[in-house]
């Protein structure tokens, strides 16, 4: 299938870009331009024993472009020394081309370290760029696949469960079907790319806490406001950190990499960690 016209001008940038960025010397990895972001969500049915359970949230990596394999490399440091229990991945890891980042993925992928699992769901450039090739990316690097699917986490004799859903923007995802396939004991957690899906999830009321990127926090934060006014498909409504969408929580993180423009202003990078808090124990102390 010949490559749409839109896409090869958009790799061509991108060839262009990283030229540039390489001669600048800007494929150096600084720690403290990657901002740890603390979020504590109380969920009321959350089993005692899941109590500070942690979830790092990576999303929006679009390797290649700003973000450099010494960057991931970085990042991927930074979130092993939080010690997390689980790392959600929210899609979009490249942006227009996947081939050559392929090995670099992988191999940065493969060293996440949490105690239970890395899930990820995919996100529009993903599909964009060949969703088979990403799913395999993925599961060499040991990361699991839950597009559309149900992850269940078990300690002792109670669960909390992990759903994924494949990208809205690109009709991929199977709601319905996914609803069906969520144990009825258990609070349930989603992952999905596009913050804005919020509103049907949330009218299922069968999620406790969405997570999603997609929107870079429209890599401009206007000061003292701490909002955004770009926003696009999808990140209309939740573009920028934290809502409360009926009964469930939902979170936008500002992602990690940057998209066609490659620049972020008062909107540094984000890796979002989660900390859940059970209600029992909460009203206990």
């Amino acid at each position: 299938m010949k490559t749409p016209k839109a896409m090869v001008l958009r790799q061509q940038l991108q060839h262009f870009m990283t030229l540039y960025r390489n001669k600048l010397g800007l494929n150096k990895f600084t720690a403290h331009k990657f901002e740890l972001k603390h979020l504590q969500v109380c969920l009321k049915s959350l089993d005692p024993i899941f109590h500070d359970y942690t979830i790092i949230q990576l999303t929006d990596i679009h390797l290649g472009q700003w973000i450099t394999p010494n960057h991931l490399k970085g990042i991927i440091e930074l979130v092993n020394q939080e010690k997390p229990d689980l790392i959600a991945l929210t899609g979009d890891y490249v942006s227009y081309l996947i081939d050559q980042y392929e090995a670099d993925l992988t191999n940065c992928l493969k060293n996440l370290n949490p105690l239970d699992a890395s899930l990820a769901v995919l996100g529009n450039h993903d599909h964009w760029l060949g969703a088979k090739k990403m799913r395999s990316i993925l599961k060499n690097s040991g990361v699991i696949d839950i597009s559309n699917e149900v992850y269940t986490i078990h300690r002792e004799n109670t669960c909390l469960h992990v759903v994924g859903l494949d990208s809205v923007m690109l009709n991929k995802d199977q709601l319905d079907n996914v609803i069906n396939k969520i144990p009825v004991e258990g609070p349930a957690i989603l992952i999905v790319h596009e913050p804005d899906f919020a509103d049907i999830s949330s009218s299922t009321g069968r999620f406790s806490l969405q997570l999603s990127g997609h929107s870079h926090g429209g890599q401009f934060i206007i000061p003292f406001w701490n909002n955004t006014i770009i926003k696009g498909p999808y990140f209309k409504k939740y573009p920028l950190g934290k809502y409360k969408v009926g009964d469930m929580i939902q979170y936008t993180s500002r992602g990690l990499g940057t998209n066609v423009f490659w620049f972020r202003i008062n909107c540094p990078p984000e890796i979002t960690i989660i900390k859940l808090k059970s209600a029992e124990y909460e009203d206990e102390s």
